[in-house]
């Protein structure tokens, strides 16, 4: 079967699953199963199909499993602890009732780091509306403000699914790319806060639904600051020294490189997360012990499935050898980092989820990394930082996320439109053009 033929059932493979999960709605692990399959039957041997989609799913599985499953008992448990309400009331008493907008974007920038972007917003978007009241800041400004900090970490930063997944396609140092997906991450947030700042200033400062007088009320019996911030800080230390360490002793023979082998690796350092997490459980009985861990497995179980089953489509493209293809044609166009982007961007834009937006162009790109001179470590940390900024653009009515900072920031779809929607168009682009500029430089 030649070449164009195939290029032709990949994107009618990549339409369908827009059209299944964006028109259709059928659940994403359903429809990236049976276009797997379809894609497969059509432009694969009959004799290594099963394998192809068993390897997938599998190999997916097992790089990010314990990752997400980690990650999930640490937002969890920051969750139900009050953790993320004291890390909150700690950076408002630094920053001030005036700066409330800079206090709930930091906070959902560092809890965002280990809590899912829609779970982060569900935990804070009511410290959002107090924060609101008590500033006299238009609630659609705060609402964005802490969707995009939480989204801006979700696209670029392990362990976050998308990021992790993609990362093993088309392998990555996951290290290296906590550290520098935080780093640009940052001026993506930063980009978001000012615009939105700008789109929202003539909104209402109070949300329906949430009487003025209870803005001020403190919550008893929040754990101290510090064991709130550890679960979180100490994992990041220990996966950021150890990749800085690596830069410095390639051959890992150096008393820091031998000490940080073992707990600097992701998953042995969330799994510490995991258990300095336990610290702020006021209860630690085994029944108490097993109610969160229970509750971890059951948020992190979809996501797995979701993403295991965007790791098989991807290995199915990459089967089908359009990617080197497309890799060969591309050779010395100067394309680089741009194709990276613009397919996580098309991706996101047509169907919403920024996870499986990411997968896509990670499987799709994989092969092409050489023909667009990413074919080294930090070329291929460079594509993926490109790829995350891609699937940031842009959150509308087709990502569940949109709704979730509609319903639950209690703000209008236009002003969700206007503020957030436009917010993480320009946060993508300026996350990009960080990257871009940077590359330029490095590779």
């Amino acid at each position: 079967m030649n070449i164009a033929l195939i290029s032709l059932f990949v994107v009618i493979s990549i339409i369908a699953i827009i059209i299944l999960t964006s028109s259709l709605k059928l659940h994403a692990f359903v429809a990236l199963f049976v276009v797997s399959v379809a894609l497969a039957l059509a432009v694969l041997p009959v004799g290594s199909i099963i394998k192809t989609i068993k390897e997938g799913f599998g190999a997916t599985m097992g790089s990010i499993g314990f990752l997400i499953i980690f990650g999930a008992m640490i937002g969890i448990t920051l969750d139900k602890t009050g953790a993320t309400i004291s890390i909150a009331n700690y950076i408002l008493s630094r920053t001030g009732v005036k700066r409330s907008a800079a206090a709930i974007g930091i906070t959902g920038f560092i809890t965002g780091l280990p809590i899912f972007c829609d779970s982060g917003f569900i935990i804070l978007s009511g410290l959002a509306k107090s924060f609101s009241i008590r500033s006299g800041t238009a609630i659609s400004f705060m609402v964005t403000v802490l969707a995009t900090s939480l989204y801006a970490v979700h696209c670029l930063i392990p362990p976050h699914p998308g990021a992790l997944a993609a990362a093993g396609i088309i392998d990555a140092n996951i290290g290296y790319l906590v550290m520098t997906g935080t780093l640009f991450a940052i001026p993506g947030a930063l980009a978001a806060y000012f615009w939105s700042r700008f789109f929202s200033r003539a909104g209402r400062p109070i949300p329906t639904g949430v009487p003025a007088g209870n803005e001020n009320k403190s919550v008893p019996g929040l754990p101290p600051v510090f064991l709130s911030f550890l679960p979180i800080v100490v994992p990041l230390l220990l996966i950021t020294i150890k990749s800085l360490t690596a830069i410095g002793d390639k051959t890992g023979q150096s008393a820091l490189s031998r000490i940080l082998a073992f707990p600097g690796e992701p998953v042995i350092a969330l799994f510490i997360g995991v258990l300095l997490s336990l610290l702020l459980v006021k209860k630690r009985n085994i029944e108490s012990l097993n109610a969160l861990f229970s509750e971890a497995v059951v948020k992190a179980g979809p996501i797995l499935i979701i993403t295991a089953a965007g790791g098989m489509f991807g290995l199915v493209i990459k089967s089908t050898g359009v990617g080197e293809a497309m890799g060969e044609i591309l050779s010395g166009s100067k394309a680089g980092i741009l194709v990276p982007f613009l397919m996580a961007a098309i991706m996101k834009t047509a169907q919403g989820s920024s996870t499986v937006a990411i997968i896509t162009a990670a499987s799709f790109v994989s092969p092409m990394l050489p023909g667009l001179g990413l074919d080294s470590e930090w070329g291929r940390l460079f594509a993926m930082l490109a790829m995350g900024s891609g699937s940031m653009v842009v959150s509308h009515a087709n990502d569940s996320y949109f709704w979730v900072v509609t319903n639950f920031g209690e703000i209008s779809v236009n002003d969700t439109l206007k503020v957030y929607t436009t917010s993480t168009l320009v946060m993508g682009i300026v996350v990009f053009l960080c990257v871009w500029l940077s590359s330029a430089f490095l590779l």
